[in-house]
Order: structure tokens, then sequence, then C-alpha cells
């Protein structure tokens, strides 16, 4: 248990609320242009007060890139213990999970895609981020060895696509969206594509 996880915090907010402030602004302003005064004043705190809840600002921004690195690799992991998988449904299952996350995790994704590696704190994020994203290539790669995926494109750059597409939909996603609905639109576009009908290499499809 980090030392942060261990305090208390003052009456009126808990350590959730003053993170939740903090990815709020960090995500508004940038991180480095956020201080630690500027998340107390927007808490009502002084700044000396804001101390009662967590040890620094550091702390407050491992705890968002925390969350949104757990939930994946939480999501990722249930993937992979799930049976009666290909590869391919296992990779379709991964990339609904990734919305999902994301939906359900927005504030903390979004800052998640913003670090940098200014820091040890986001040299250690985007470190684990790296690791997430090769589990990921690795199972577009076994869904190219199966057969279920074309092997004509890199493997790798398949991966990049597909989750760089799941990644964007930071730049416009909403709290309040339906994140079931948004997983299987994004699957059905990334894997069946938007027309009907369509010939292998023709490019040409049936519209409806």
């Amino acid at each position: 248990m980090t030392e942060g996880a261990t305090r208390r915090g003052r009456p009126g907010h808990d350590q959730h609320s003053v993170v939740r402030v903090a990815v709020e602004l960090f995500n508004r302003q940038g991180y480095d242009a956020t201080s630690v005064g500027d998340v107390a004043r927007e808490l009502g705190l002084t700044k000396s007060a804001i101390y009662h809840h967590v040890p620094s600002k550091e702390h407050l921004l491992q705890s968002a890139v925390d969350e949104a690195l757990d939930a994946l690799t939480a999501a990722l992991d249930e993937v992979a213990d799930t049976e009666g998988l290909d590869a391919g449904q296992r990779l379709r299952v991964a990339v609904r999970a990734s919305v999902t996350v994301l939906v359900h995790h927005l504030p903390a994704v979004t800052l998640l895609l913003r670090v940098h590696g200014n820091t040890p704190v986001e040299k250690a994020a985007l470190a684990r981020r790296r690791a997430i994203d090769e589990r990921l290539a690795d199972m577009v790669r076994d869904a190219v060895d199966e057969g279920v995926l074309r092997d004509d494109l890199d493997p790798l750059v398949i991966s990049r696509l597909l989750f760089g597409m799941v990644n964007s939909l930071v730049e416009w996603v909403r709290p309040g969206i339906d994140a079931d609905a948004l997983g299987d639109a994004l699957v059905a576009l990334a894997f069946d594509g938007l027309t009907h009908g369509t010939a292998p290499g023709s490019g040409r499809g049936t519209a409806r």
C-alpha cells in the first residue's frame, strides 16, 4: 500500500475526489502547467491542506495513470483467461474491452495518452503502456498466423492502426456514451468494414 493510500484526508474531500479534480486540471491545462496550488484552489482548499490527502503532485499523476493501466491490464488478462476463443475472436474481444476501459476511465486514459516521459512517473507509465501495446500486437500476429486476418500487411502496422483508432476516441467521446454500443460499432468497422457485399480487392461494394 502506498503512502497516499493510507491517508484518510480531511472532511469534505477524499483522495479519490482530489485525484479526479487533479486529472481534470492536468487534461485541461497540461501536467507541467498545473501546480498543487491549482488543484487546491479548484477544491477550495489551502495548498497546505491538500497534503493531508496526497503527498505530492507526482502521486496524483501516478494514481491517474495507474487507474488506466491497471484497468487495461485487467481487461487483457480476462481476455487471455477466456477459453474457447480463436485468435480472431480473442482480438475482437480485446478491442471491444479496450473501448470499454477507455469509456469507463476516460479522464485517466486521456491523461495516459498525453504523457511524454518527462518524469520518472511518466517514464514508468510509458514502459507499462509499451508492454500493453506489445500484448495487443501479439494478438494481431496470432490472428494473422491463424489466417483470420490478411497476411499482406505488417501485423505491427495493423495493430497500430487498430488501436490508434481506439485511442482516438478520447478526442470526442463524452461521459455517458454507451460503451457497449461504441465497442460493437468500432469492432464492426475495423473487422467487417462499412459496405455490404464487397469483393476482396475490388474496392467496390453495394451500399444499402
